[in-house]
């Protein structure tokens, strides 16, 4: 195989100190969650809304895993125009082979070869059986022999947060050394705590840009306790410039770092971070959909940034807020996500503000002693019932109107 050679658009991208990357790996970790396997149409599917999305990095699978899982990443990559493609490879020459061939259709500044290895006491006693040197040797051996065949090479090493903070250092530096310009830094079983992800990006930071000032940091994070959102913009705080996630936090047990959420949190509070992303967010809801449909899943209601809850009020309170301002209770617009705006559910924690407003809407304007009246009905239908929808709303009204029940079964036909 041919030696390639040019410069990548990683480093092109990268040449912004404030530029964060986004590396989406909904269809390689994400794909790992029992149950999520993806057909090669489905990843075309799903690398077509992610290049829409704006991410910059598109884990496409792990080609050595199945000829299927290789034929994948060969159509994703040659179907798809725009983003950098990767595939992940264990630390050995059969894994980046399979890789250089499922990537040969993307351009060349367009490859990734993803090597991993794990590095913490655990994994090198009871998974590897390797001693601390065999696994510094084989990072450095898969490493050169990677960069032979790519311009970009991302080194993980695995389970990294449970690893002795000078041996991760020793192992990432070498790496650096064989020609890894991207250090991925990944809390494998998502055990860290984002002020120990926040030193710990520290440390190696102000150790490894001493010799290689333009590598790039990357956080890999799950969620097993729930905190891999915070501990991918802790990293960032500590230096990172890469978040690595996927879309609807999908993955291996408890998932990864949600994209939208990292997304979101980097846009909405970019006074706190200073730094920007390349996303486009208005397509993260249509890049959630998409995502259900082709795992055939649901996501919870109240899930941050995308769920149909997230810009929903019902409380008379929020609802009143709303009415005056939409930034009293939204802090960010649901447009900027691909929501068409936001809207009020009329339940039992309506308040009359709001009952007024959707009456008026449907051509039903009340006011004075009537609105009392009708949000007195409402509020004994609403415990009975739940929501309040139009026609349940105009019955309520006509109650208190005193319209007859046949006058309603006559209204109710004629709408």
């Amino acid at each position: 195989m041919d030696r390639v050679s040019g410069v990548s658009r990683t480093a092109q991208i990268a040449a912004d100190p404030n530029r964060v990357i986004i590396f989406d790996t909904t269809m390689r970790d994400g794909e790992q969650a029992p149950g999520f396997s993806m057909s090669a149409q489905a990843k075309v599917k799903m690398a077509q809304v992610l290049r829409d999305l704006g991410v910059d990095v598109i884990e496409a699978g792990f080609a050595a895993a199945s000829p299927g899982d290789e034929d994948c990443i060969r159509r994703v990559a040659g179907e798809v125009e725009g983003p950098i493609f990767c595939s992940l490879s264990r630390a050995n020459e059969k894994d980046i082979d399979a890789s250089f061939r499922a990537l040969q259709p993307a351009p060349r500044a367009n490859r990734r070869c993803h090597v991993f290895l794990a590095t913490s006491p655990i994994h090198r006693a009871a998974k590897l059986k390797m001693s601390t040197n065999e696994v510094l040797s084989t990072a450095v051996r898969s490493v050169e022999y990677a960069a032979s065949l790519f311009d970009d090479v991302e080194f993980s090493a695995e389970d990294a947060f449970r690893t002795e903070p000078e041996f991760l250092a020793d192992v990432l530096e070498a790496a650096a050394d064989a020609g890894a310009r991207t250090l991925n830094v990944p809390d494998t079983v998502g055990y860290a705590t984002p002020e120990e992800v926040r030193e710990r990006y520290r440390y190696l930071a102000a150790r490894i840009h001493r010799r290689h000032p333009q590598v790039i940091f990357s956080a890999h994070c799950h969620d097993d306790l729930g905190m891999a959102v915070a501990n991918s913009l802790a990293a960032v705080e500590g230096g990172a410039r890469q978040i690595e996630g996927a879309i609807n936090g999908i993955g291996e047990r408890a998932g990864n770092a949600s994209i939208e959420e990292v997304v979101m949190a980097l846009k909405v509070r970019q006074d706190r971070y200073g730094v920007t992303t390349g996303a486009d967010s208005r397509h993260l809801v249509r890049a959630s959909k998409i995502l259900c449909e082709i795992t055939e899943t649901v996501i919870a209601r109240n899930k941050s940034v995308v769920g149909i809850n997230a810009f929903a009020h019902e409380a008379g309170i929020h609802q009143h807020g709303m009415l005056a301002d939409s930034r009293t209770y939204e802090i960010m617009s649901p447009q900027d996500v691909g929501f068409e705006g936001s809207w009020f559910v009329l339940g039992k924690h309506s308040g009359r503000h709001a009952i007024a407003k959707r009456a008026e809407t449907i051509g039903r304007p009340i006011e004075g002693e009537r609105l009392a009246a009708v949000v007195a009905g409402f509020k004994q239908r609403a415990d009975q019932i739940g929501e309040i929808n139009d026609a349940e709303l105009i019955a309520i009204i006509d109650r208190v109107d005193g319209v007859s029940a046949e006058q309603e079964e006559v209204y109710a036909a004629a709408g």
